[in-house]
């Protein structure tokens, strides 16, 4: 079974380089015009720079996944899948909640646009908004469910062995995670606004990244503890495709 969670782990993997490829090699200048920028030259063609950049997440990427395999399996939690053999609650539930996050977002995205001096957030075109999601489902979970929540849970665990308290520990290293997930969103705030410092964003702007991004993130959190890596990832896909897809070709 540990060689099943490996191939599963290295196919997630796999599947985030291909996707960062094919967005460099053939969408960087929509993505980059979605967010009112232009590509700079670097001086390669888009298609190097998708084999720079697939290249990083394998290396970057997989020493961090497997750390976070690690960790999960120290701390006892599924690891990359839960393996009772009911594939189910790894497919359908995040399904399910990757859904209701995604109009969640929707919601919180109109409710914020009126009061927090942006307006509605931009969405990268069609079908790069299929990219960007496998991306940001595949590999921000690997970073903040894998290893940050990993790290983390090792540590309080550690710290409050004595009392007993695995699940405290595991619940605060969520909410770490979750945070995480939102400070992760900053660098897209100050290339949208234009910021140069923390102090030229909206306070209410900062509340919605961390508020809405927060709460999914707790969502994949759960998910993850009960049934690993790929259930965080499908909440954050699905969330991702109501959010980015559906509601961006509206």
């Amino acid at each position: 079974m540990h060689r099943k969670q490996l191939t599963v782990f290295f196919s997630l993997l796999a599947v985030y380089a291909l996707t960062a490829f094919a967005t460099y090699a053939f969408f960087a200048d929509e993505l980059a015009a979605s967010a009112g920028m232009s590509m700079p030259d670097m001086g390669v063609s888009n298609a190097v720079l998708g084999l720079a950049n697939a290249g990083i997440i394998l290396v970057v990427y997989g020493i961090l996944g497997l750390l976070g395999y690690w960790f999960a399996r120290i701390l006892g939690l599924p690891g990359i899948f839960s393996e009772d053999g009911d594939w189910r609650r790894w497919f359908f539930i995040p399904i399910l909640l990757g859904l209701v996050c995604g109009v969640f977002v929707v919601l919180g995205d109109l409710l914020f646009a009126s009061i927090n001096d942006f307006g509605r957030f931009p969405h990268p075109p069609f079908p790069v908004s299929i990219l960007a999601s496998l991306s940001a489902g595949i590999g921000e979970e690997m970073l903040t469910r894998g290893f940050v929540f990993g790290l983390w849970g090792l540590i309080l665990n550690w710290l409050l062995k004595r009392f007993n308290g695995r699940t405290v520990a595991l619940w605060i290293a969520n909410v770490i995670a979750a945070l995480a997930f939102g400070a992760s969103h900053l660098g897209t705030l100050f290339v949208l606004t234009g910021a140069s410092s923390m102090a030229d964003l909206s306070p209410v702007l900062l509340v919605e990244t961390f508020l809405l991004n927060g709460i999914m993130g707790l969502i994949a959190g759960w998910r993850y503890m009960k049934d690993g890596l790929v259930a965080a990832a499908g909440v954050h896909f699905w969330a991702d495709v109501v959010f980015h897809v559906m509601w961006g070709l509206f």
